[in-house]
């Protein structure tokens, strides 16, 4: 299990307890995290559940595939530390996870 935490545009905050095996996407979505839309339900065909990944957790989450990479390009406000949450799989060492939502989705 890992301890993520969201912060939405407006700077609330959400500390979920994930199960290790899920995604950020799908722990978002069950907690009723505001503005993780996840149109395709963790498919990787939209990018309506990007994500800003803090800066001090991007090596340990890890680049995109580049089939999220071309996802990424319908997201709004790409930048370097842009990924789908559905591809972001939960483990123990993502324990402490932060991830920021932006302002809207692609």
């Amino acid at each position: 299990m890992a301890r993520i935490t969201y912060i939405a545009h407006d700077g609330t905050r959400f500390d979920v307890d994930a199960d290790s095996g899920s995604t950020v996407m799908e722990n978002a979505v069950r907690n009723g995290v505001p503005g993780i839309e996840a149109e395709c339900g963790g498919a990787c065909a939209c990018a309506t559940c990007h994500v800003y990944v803090a800066e001090d957790w991007s090596e340990r989450v890890g680049r995109p595939e580049p089939m999220e990479e071309d996802m990424l390009d319908f997201a709004y406000d790409v930048r370097p530390t842009s990924r789908l949450s559905c591809q972001i799989r939960v483990s123990d060492d993502l324990d402490g996870l932060v991830v920021s939502v932006p302002e809207r989705q692609g």
